[in-house]
């Protein structure tokens, strides 16, 4: 099992970060194109880092979030878990995700509630890597394209703005194999409960339209238009007013949104994803984690249940244009 820093080490070629001392304008951008921009431990631990880095830079004011490629992408990259989640092998535990390499720590053993929950309540945390847009107290922006699915979705509830190509799917594939994410209160209260409610049990995607008619998306363009657009909003706010305005501005909000309960929803949705071993299939052919079944992996096995929904509920494009 690898550790922390080689999980973060092998990551640094997938995620780029660059800064405008000039503008105080900071990207990071996810370059794993041939894999939709998913996400490792590695890779979100780097992002979690970077967030906070830039959190402190006096050189950054405004923190730009981008794909490369086809892509903004398409959530973590469930395959480098594997089954781990439930059926983990007698040597496999989450200390990689908790950033803990000391051999002297011992996870909780599998079957207990902790082992699972121990993650779970973890995503809460700004440094893991999920939600750390909330704690950031300068301006985020996303740049949305193609898939905008599962870790990737998260950014974008947490983001200040997101400006999205016409061609962007948003949603969680996991509301398909396990019923829910760790950001289920802000996908509420930013998309309204009647929407968001819609997504999470028909496990559908919605199209860029759909989040911008919900209020949850600033600015839909074609996808030749998105990377002017985006960098037209990120100057407008690299200029408006003081970084220290801007600070104020965001810790107001950031009060707003804890008296809505952003991080009480965050540990509640944490303690919910604890309790996914005791689920009880309602089918045989029902597709739920840890039970078995996987056998050509757990991304291949989404996949093809994917394709048993109408074909514009589908979430990837190639499922889509299948009768």
């Amino acid at each position: 099992m690898k550790t922390a820093a080689e999980h973060k080490q092998d990551a640094r070629q997938f995620v780029r970060y660059e800064k405008d001392k000039a503008t105080k304008i900071a990207t990071i951008t996810f370059d794993r194109p041939e894999k939709a921009n998913t996400t490792t431990i590695g890779m979100r631990l780097l992002f979690g880092e970077l967030v906070h880095k830039a959190n402190i830079d006096d050189d950054v004011k405004v923190l730009v979030i981008r794909g490369e490629g086809e892509d903004f992408g398409s959530g973590g990259d469930i395959n480098e878990h594997g089954d781990i989640y439930l059926k983990p092998g007698p040597d496999e535990n989450f200390l990689p995700d908790l950033d803990i390499d000391d051999p002297d720590v011992t996870y909780p053993p599998a079957g207990s509630f902790r082992f699972l929950h121990g993650l779970t309540d973890h995503y809460a945390k700004g440094r893991a890597g999920n939600r750390p847009l909330q704690e950031f107290k300068k301006i985020s922006i996303i740049e949305a394209k193609g898939y905008c699915y599962g870790w990737h979705f998260y950014q974008a509830a947490d983001a200040d703005m997101v400006i999205a190509s016409d061609d962007t799917l948003f949603g969680h594939p996991a509301f398909r194999y396990a019923g829910w994410g760790p950001r289920l209160w802000q996908w509420a209260e930013m998309m309204g409960v009647r929407k968001f409610s819609e997504m999470l049990f028909t496990g559908r995607p919605f199209s860029a339209k759909e989040m911008a008619d919900c209020g949850f998306v600033n600015s839909v363009v074609p996808r030749d238009q998105l990377e002017a657009e985006t960098a037209k909003y990120a100057k407008a706010c690299s200029i408006t007013r003081p970084t220290d305005v801007v600070v104020v501005q965001k810790t107001f909000l950031e009060l707003y949104k804890q008296y809505r309960g952003e991080y009480m929803g965050s540990m509640l949705t944490g303690f919910v994803e604890g309790v996914l071993p005791m689920m009880k299939d309602d089918r045989a052919e029902d597709i739920s984690l840890g039970k078995g079944g996987f056998d050509g992996g757990i991304a291949n096995t989404v996949k093809n249940n994917d394709l048993n929904y109408p074909p514009e509920w589908r979430l990837s494009r190639k499922g889509r244009l299948q009768d």
